[in-house]
């Protein structure tokens, strides 16, 4: 499946720290799977972050290209699904951790991997969406599966400017939820109206609290991107019947919380894990994301970056700065 050089983001250690550098790689050097695509777009994901910063829990073997997002046109495949020229969408399974991933022109991937873009989306709106895009989107199902009411409901997103909350902020209003955006950066509260949030609060209004079983009802749903002592303080603040889903652990692995908010007032946790969803499942939510899902607000939701500005950006989500969706442009001008 040769097709010659191309340029790739490569993650490597040196002088025992790990660094980023664009460098010329060959086609040949990539995994025999079904599909060469040629990548015109990635996105930049915490995941990625800590793949390029030599987290050994994500990527075992370096050096190595990160980027588990990509969007591109099959050049060659061995796959009857798929047909040189098809625009695809390849997001997580193995890519980008321990396979070569969308900071790269080229991937090479298994089939079940990719999916056709759908006929509403652009190659670059698709990663414009992304990973944190699907992991938001499948939040907003399980809570619209629980019987959530757009017109009659509270949702609260927390680390509302990141990727998957600055998404869950713009796709929830969008629906029609009063959307209420907790961030750490109460200077960004323009940006989050822009995308569609009534209110904007400091994220120490949700955590800060007493520490009894039950507090106050202040939402029926919710996005937590966040983990830790700010997931309990959600659950505990949850409304009758609510529905709480968790996508996140930057304030860590563990969970301390009751059972009074469960079995006192039916507050339903669920989990998201866009890396492992089933096909299917995929499917469905890029079809709503490419048609009535699609929000307005797509434009504001990202910043474009090459990849030869990407070390700076991937500093920038290690130290909590970044603001929004970072896309990675791959196609030379």
């Amino acid at each position: 499946m040769s097709s010659g050089n191309y340029k790739a983001l490569v993650a490597e250690e040196k002088n025992g720290r790990f660094a980023q550098s664009v460098k010329t790689i060959q086609t040949d050097d990539l995994p025999n799977n079904d599909l060469l695509i040629r990548v015109h777009y990635s996105s930049l994901n915490y995941k990625d972050a800590l793949s390029a910063s030599g987290n050994k829990g994500i990527t075992k073997n370096y050096p190595f290209t990160p980027g588990i997002d990509a969007a591109g046109v099959v050049e060659k495949s061995r796959d009857i699904r798929f047909k040189p020229g098809q625009p695809v969408i390849v997001t997580s399974y193995d890519l980008g951790m321990n396979t070569p991933g969308g900071f790269g022109q080229y991937i090479s991937v298994p089939a079940d991997w990719a999916i056709h873009l759908p006929g509403g989306l652009s190659l670059k709106e698709s990663m414009m969406i992304g990973t944190s895009g699907l992991t938001a989107a499948i939040g907003t199902e399980k809570i619209i599966s629980q019987n959530i009411k757009p017109d009659v409901s509270d949702v609260l997103i927390t680390g509302a400017t990141g990727a998957v909350g600055s998404f869950a902020v713009a796709l929830l209003s969008h629906l029609g939820f009063r959307v209420t955006a907790a961030t750490g950066k109460t200077d960004q509260e323009e940006f989050l109206k822009r995308l569609g949030a009534q209110r904007v609060i400091h994220r120490d209004e949700i955590s800060d609290v007493k520490s009894r079983p039950l507090l106050s009802s202040k939402w029926v749903a919710a996005i937590d991107t966040v983990g830790g002592e700010m997931l309990d303080a959600v659950i505990r603040q949850s409304g009758h019947n609510g529905v709480v889903a968790c996508c996140g652990n930057v304030l860590g692995n563990e969970l301390h919380t009751n059972v009074l908010p469960f079995i006192l007032r039916g507050v339903s946790l669920v989990g998201i894990d866009s890396g492992i969803a089933h096909m299917a499942d995929r499917l469905r939510i890029w079809n709503r994301l490419s048609a009535d899902w699609k929000p307005p607000a797509f434009e504001q939701l990202y910043t474009q970056s090459s990849l030869e500005e990407l070390p700076g950006k991937i500093e920038n989500i290690l130290a909590g700065k970044q603001i929004g969706k970072v896309l990675v442009g791959l196609v030379d001008k």
